[in-house]
């Protein structure tokens, strides 16, 4: 073969090979997915908006492009009440919220992934999540009622302030006939005590402390709650947030849609959750001193301890809940048998390996 043929002959050979390369790679590059997720809280809300934005945000810079996120505002795509059912039927892809929204379609027992009353803070519920027992019981809550859904945690919270009252709580008997709004297992405490719980949607609470329909709400964060203008119309703030020590976001997504994903983009939306986890916590965590001083010097407000009495009280209930609620439930009863058991051991770790703190009425 002449040289200038030979030439020709290896540069044809070189481009089909070239071509034949980027074909595989063609083929195999991921076909990128785009996923629609209404929000059943305000993106604005600092510590319940913040994971979510962090997440649609990262995402395609993440997975350099594979992975699409848009987030809708409450109400502009799916009602808050109505995001699992949607997420299930796949009208849209996912959905950002809390379990415990859907407790009255899962069962009493999905209230453990928001918040648990005098249960772990945030370093021993992620914990028991993601090294015990407590997302496979998550995810099992779920797969028990038939909802074709993956769960993921996306978010976790400072403690709450166990409420906003018009007037001073005294005694326990001030509790008999309050009207007051108050989520979840703590709702139920409450309940016990002779309260008149209302579940009212967060948008809504405002309005009705100001109206008077109630004289008392649970809802958040001191940063969150103020931002709210709860202290507008409620001047007793109280403390410490004994219902919920630390609060679980959870990310939905429709199983089928998670199992057409490739690998690596589950995986981006997983390690993004987790990162998301931390960034909310560390924020959250970051931003309520602040604003409890404010509201002290700003709006005359009173930020108060509840007493050890009060405390052992309303634990007293919460144990009156626990024995009832688990023997008509079979799973309350496997759930809460799991996590007493990881916090029993945890107990031997926590009690030598953290310094003393004063906790006043709670077991720990």
């Amino acid at each position: 073969m002449k040289q200038p043929y030979r030439k020709i002959f290896f540069a044809i050979i070189i481009s089909i090979v070239y071509l034949a390369c980027a074909g595989i790679v063609f083929a195999e590059k991921e076909k990128p997915v785009f996923i629609k997720v209404p929000l059943a809280y305000p993106s604005g809300l600092p510590g319940l908006g913040t994971s979510i934005k962090y997440l649609a945000e990262k995402a395609p810079v993440i997975s350099d492009g594979s992975v699409g996120i848009k987030i809708y505002e409450p109400g502009k795509l799916i009602p808050a009440f109505e995001m699992l059912g949607a997420v299930d039927k796949q009208v849209v892809e996912a959905c950002y919220g809390v379990s415990g929204y859907w407790s009255g379609k899962v069962g009493n027992s999905l209230n453990f992934f928001t918040a648990v009353p005098f249960g772990p803070e945030a370093p021993e519920y992620l914990a028991w999540i993601y090294n015990g027992n407590g997302l496979n019981l998550w995810q099992e809550s779920y797969d028990a009622k038939g909802f074709n859904v993956k769960v993921l945690p996306c978010g976790i919270m400072s403690p709450e302030s166990s409420g906003w009252y018009t007037k001073e709580i005294k005694s326990v008997a001030d509790f008999k006939g309050l009207p007051i709004r108050f989520f979840g297992l703590g709702g139920q405490v409450l309940t016990k005590l002779g309260a008149s719980v209302q579940q009212i949607p967060g948008g809504e609470i405002f309005g009705a402390l100001e109206k008077g329909v109630i004289d008392g709400s649970e809802f958040s964060t001191p940063a969150i709650d103020t931002q709210l203008g709860f202290y507008k119309v409620a001047k007793f703030n109280y403390f410490p947030g004994w219902h919920q020590q630390a609060t679980f976001l959870e990310l939905l997504i429709n199983k089928d849609v998670w199992n057409g994903m490739t690998p690596k983009q589950q995986t981006v939306i997983e390690e993004l959750c987790k990162s998301a986890t931390l960034a909310n916590l560390a924020y959250s965590e970051s931003i309520q001193a602040p604003v409890m001083k404010e509201n002290v010097a700003a709006h005359g407000v009173k930020n108060i301890r509840w007493s050890d009495e009060m405390l052992r009280t309303f634990e007293d209930a919460w144990m009156e809940v626990v024995k009832e609620e688990s023997a008509k439930d079979p799973m309350f009863k496997k759930i809460w048998d799991d996590l007493s058991g990881f916090r029993k051991e945890y107990k031997e770790w926590s009690d030598y390996g953290f310094l003393p703190r004063k906790q006043e009425g709670v077991i720990r």
